[in-house]
């Protein structure tokens, strides 16, 4: 029995078999989906909105509010850290039954960590953009000054043999 290198098309491919002649013969796309969504299993949302802590269950270990010093936060969530790292490694020499617990705050420091670093995408989103910016911009005040080198460079050829056209 034979079998088909490639399956056949889906039979939706029957809708396009206009559109050289008629492209408004497709039928349209759908709508972009809004809200919650449920893809491999995982439900996503489309609201580009970084959740709490809180309400991802994981309690904050820098202080709340709108101005946080991030570099601070960072420092000492990067501190505590390692101090629980060190304190992980004393556990399981000590008492080795015991470690789920210091696992367990290092897990939440990492989640922290974790979720501070995401909430200054936006700014790292934004700093890249103006570097980039900056960086064409540079590379078109390079091309332009190329351009008044190469014409000046072809002024002084054109004045070169205007004057070797006169003198003969």
């Amino acid at each position: 029995m034979a079998t088909a290198a490639y399956p056949p098309p889906p039979p939706y491919y029957r809708l396009y078999k206009d559109y050289l002649h008629n492209p408004k013969s497709a039928p349209e796309p759908p709508p972009p989906i809004e809200g919650t969504y449920l893809c491999f299993g995982g439900n996503y949302t489309t609201d580009d909105v970084l959740p709490s802590l809180e309400e991802q269950g994981v309690p904050q270990l820098y202080p709340k509010g709108p101005n946080v010093d991030f570099k601070k936060a960072l420092r000492s969530l990067n501190r505590d850290l390692q101090l629980h790292i060190l304190e992980l490694a004393d556990v399981l020499i000590d008492r080795p039954s015991q470690y789920a617990r210091r696992v367990e705050d290092i897990s939440i420091i990492f989640k922290n960590l974790h979720h501070l670093l995401n909430s200054l995408r936006p700014h790292q989103a934004r700093a890249t953009l103006i570097h980039i910016l900056e960086l064409q911009i540079q590379r078109r005040k390079q091309a332009v000054e190329d351009i008044k080198r190469r014409r000046e460079d072809a002024q002084k050829l054109l004045a070169e043999a205007v004057g070797t056209l006169d003198g003969q």
